[in-house]
């Protein structure tokens, strides 16, 4: 796990070394005169796919949706998605209930595009167009290059889009910049008592990352977390906050400030135990900061400090007694029906 975190600046050079290839699929959803667009995912890949969900709604303003493969495996719906663009994001792109999906989407008029990190697997061989991750071997259970290079290949997908332009030299830089950082999240990481409860919270873009940080500490230090959208927390959740309570907020560099200044307020008058991921917040010298990168924007921002999230859950891993790399009960490819 170490390493693969260790891999993304290089995975993010080969994919932004190639922009032409995400140039001419913007030509084909133009002619293709796509109205919504559909998710397809699970697991880490359905946090990449909320990622994307909010780039194509806030840069393009199509609606969309992530899919229920289940309305398709088990309730044998039938789909009509004419002027519909339905992309499928799986790291192996084996999983029978996704590639069910996808077949069925395909039939029924929808323009397929899958992101896979195998250009022979299923999903990638019955897209109209696929996009490889190009991460290499991921050896991990824990998924994390892959899933970097979702958000990187998801930012460039719409940027094509919509035309926007790309600072590939930045993106590459803060991302070898964090990976070089020695003792990055280590008073993080002292400071965190796996025997309390742990909510990691995100708002707008740094939610996907939020939901992300959750499922790999669940995954490799085997303790519940949960991982919310702040707006979604003051809603219910904050009702079982202690002052024992340890949060995280996922904070990316140019987050829009008053997106979590309610939720932190709050929280404020109960719990002191606070954690910003990212150089977005608002801490007091209370607080612990893990710095993140300094992109020209939240999107940009969001996609490098990933990997800052996945170093944390490594560490707390190691620190609590767990190998990252194998956990128990877990395999790398998930095949669901």
């Amino acid at each position: 796990m170490s390493a693969e975190i260790a891999e993304t600046p290089a995975v993010f050079t080969k994919i932004l070394s190639n922009l032409s290839v995400f140039d001419s699929v913007k030509n084909i959803l133009v002619s293709e005169k796509i109205q919504s667009v559909l998710i397809l995912a699970r697991g880490t890949s359905d946090n990449a796919a909320h990622y994307l969900k909010y780039l194509i709604e806030t840069q393009i303003g199509l609606p969309v949706g992530l899919t229920s493969p289940s309305s398709v495996t088990v309730y044998k719906s039938e789909l009509k998605y004419a002027n519909t663009l339905v992309v499928a994001i799986s790291q192996s792109g084996q999983s029978p209930d996704l590639v069910h999906f996808a077949t069925a989407a395909r039939k029924a008029n929808a323009y397929l595009i899958a992101i896979t990190n195998d250009s022979t697997s299923p999903l990638a061989q019955i897209a109209h167009h696929h996009f490889p991750l190009m991460a290499g071997p991921e050896l991990a259970v824990a998924a994390t290059k892959s899933y970097n290079a979702q958000l990187l290949i998801s930012f460039l997908l719409v940027a094509a889009w919509t035309g926007k332009a790309v600072n590939a030299t930045q993106i590459i830089s803060e991302a070898t910049r964090i990976s070089a950082t020695a003792g990055l999240v280590s008073a993080a990481v002292a400071s965190t008592d796996r025997s309390h409860e742990i909510v990691i919270l995100g708002r707008g873009f740094a939610y996907p990352n939020a939901r992300e940080a959750a499922l790999k500490i669940q995954e490799t230090s085997k303790i519940s977390v949960q991982g919310l959208s702040t707006a979604d927390y003051l809603h219910g959740p904050i009702s079982a906050l202690t002052a024992d309570t340890q949060l995280f907020i996922i904070a990316p560099y140019h987050m829009p400030a008053e997106s979590i200044l309610e939720a932190t307020t709050k929280i404020r008058k109960t719990s002191h135990r606070i954690f910003w991921i990212g150089n977005g917040g608002a801490p007091t010298s209370n607080d612990v900061v893990i710095a993140g990168s300094y992109c020209d924007d939240e999107i940009t921002s969001t996609l490098v400090d990933a990997m800052v999230l996945q170093r944390f859950a490594l560490e707390f891993a190691v620190a609590s007694g767990f190998d990252p790399d194998a956990p128990e009960g877990l395999s790398k490819v998930t095949l669901t029906h």
